[in-house]
């Protein structure tokens, strides 16, 4: 029985993928991370900034972003970017408002954008980023 070139060359194309994606999952590489915890939450704040120690914080209800205030009363926003989280210290630029049951805060700064979440005390949140 004689096997067609192209037909064993997609067989180890097929074979090869299957490997890569075991491997890949094996190295827990790829999926969209999640903030559940507070320790998540310091973690992640402490990259952004080191030093910075949320006293007071929220995290979305999807775990995509968060917002944490600091005992200086500097405010940080967080959010999932590609396989990580950013964050960003809001500053007087910054802006939030209510839309619906969603959080929005505008950080000022166009290339990090937006930060939208479902959270408790969403009115709280907007006051005080509003009075930066």
């Amino acid at each position: 029985m004689t096997v067609s070139p192209l037909l064993l060359q997609a067989g180890g194309s097929l074979i090869a993928i299957v490997l890569l994606f075991l491997l890949a999952r094996a190295m827990k590489l790829g999926g969209a991370p999640r903030l559940e915890t507070d320790a998540d939450l310091a973690r992640i704040a402490d990259e952004v900034d080191s030093g910075f120690v949320p006293v007071r914080h929220a995290i979305a209800v999807d775990g995509a972003s968060a917002l944490a205030k600091d005992s200086d009363g500097r405010i940080m926003a967080i959010k999932r970017h590609g396989n990580r989280f950013a964050g960003r210290i809001l500053t007087s630029r910054a802006s939030a408002s209510e839309k619906g049951d969603l959080l929005v805060v505008h950080t000022g700064e166009r290339n990090f954008g937006a930060v939208q979440m479902a959270c408790d005390d969403r009115r709280i949140w907007a006051e005080a980023i509003n009075q930066l």
